[in-house]
């Protein structure tokens, strides 16, 4: 997935279920019909392909599977005639007899255009629909590195979609500011520069390890307290491949997890573009809201469909912690009065916030 092509939260929602409702179905031989067809691919093509493949499976010996896949075919030949051409982003489309009994026959076709474009041409036979690259499509696959150190401690994670995702850590054996006694005030801070450069030293190592080896690294995000993460920054401890990547240095209060969060949310000019960045916006204000103007808001099922029902609603947020159905229908009544859906991840602290009041919140347009 390009930087371009990412699902949005309610994109990512619509796919995951429509791949769950798929996935229920097995076929007690191999004859479910599993179709990808690329953006621009010429839709004549794909048609003349399946007449072929009922020619071939006319050769099957079982006279059952033999019609289930001639069947299943032909619905999924009828459903592509009924396209002008291939829509935009492609078309994936499965068919087969979901019967759970043998002799009983319950064809059906489904078609879905993925919310990104698809490159992937395929045909596939088999007791099961392949689903495999519209699950791809839901993953997160760029991703920014963390890095969060002080002169004793470390701490690498990774930023994929709304988690952090912690890594490794180090933690040094660089001594205090203040000298043990007996020790000379020369010797004690030569000591403990060699110590911060090798602290310094093991964590550009990590960075490299951990980061490097990825597919999808965007850029590398560094804080912490002190200047000690200015000078891994600018030290030749970092190889150019590294270097490179580093896109932000955020001064931060802590180190560890805290520290981690304290980074992301000091690099949100960075993370502008990203979901997380507009997640935590939106989520924010909700909860300023809740604060400073209560009446402008709605919380819990019962007080947000009545706002809903009332056209009050300038955005609907649902935790994905929601049941599927309850999405649904809040969605359905939203579209009724072009009220905005926002579905939050409980990937962020405010997304869990939002969990904990009840997963459903809303911006009013005016008070209720």
């Amino acid at each position: 997935m390009t930087d371009t092509a990412r699902l949005n939260a309610s994109e990512r929602f619509h796919l995951r279920k429509f791949i769950k409702e798929l996935e229920q179905y097995r076929a007690l031989h191999t004859e479910f019909v599993s179709v990808y067809i690329p953006s621009g691919y010429d839709l004549d093509k794909i048609i003349n392909h399946l007449k072929q493949e009922q020619g071939t499976a006319t050769n099957i010996k079982s006279a059952v599977t033999r019609k289930n896949v001639i069947d299943a075919l032909e619905r999924m030949i009828q459903r592509l005639k009924l396209f002008k051409r291939t829509p935009t982003n492609g078309l994936a489309v499965f068919s087969g007899n979901i019967a759970a009994r043998e002799g009983k026959t319950d064809v059906r076709v489904w078609d879905v255009e993925p919310p990104v474009p698809i490159a992937t041409r395929i045909y596939r036979c088999d007791k099961m629909f392949h689903l495999d690259i519209l699950r791809d499509l839901c993953e997160t696959k760029d991703f920014f590195g963390l890095v969060v150190m002080d002169a004793r401690d470390a701490h690498i994670a990774v930023l994929k979609g709304k988690r952090i995702v912690p890594l490794t850590k180090i933690h040094s054996h660089v001594p205090g500011k203040f000298k043990a006694g007996g020790q000379s005030a020369v010797r004690f801070s030569h000591n403990r520069d060699l110590a911060i450069k090798d602290h310094m030293k093991k964590t550009a190592e990590l960075m490299k390890e951990q980061f490097l080896k990825m597919d999808g690294l965007k850029g590398i995000l560094v804080g912490g307290p002190g200047p000690i993460k200015y000078e891994l920054v600018d030290s030749n401890f970092i190889t150019g491949d590294v270097k490179k990547k580093i896109i932000a240095v955020k001064d931060l209060s802590y180190t560890e997890d805290v520290g981690l969060q304290e980074l992301v949310d000091k690099s949100e000019d960075i993370l502008a573009e990203e979901e997380i960045a507009e997640e935590k916006k939106v989520v924010g204000l909700f909860l300023e809201k809740l604060s400073r103007s209560p009446e402008l808001v709605a919380y819990g099922e019962a007080n947000v469909r009545k706002a809903l029902s009332m056209g009050a609603v300038d955005i609907l947020l649902v935790s994905e912690s929601l049941d599927d159905k309850t999405i649904e229908e809040l969605e359905d009544i939203a579209s009724q009065f072009n009220s905005s859906v926002r579905i939050i991840s409980v990937d962020t602290r405010e997304g869990v916030q939002l969990r904990d009041i009840g997963k459903i919140g809303a911006i009013l347009r005016f008070a209720v």
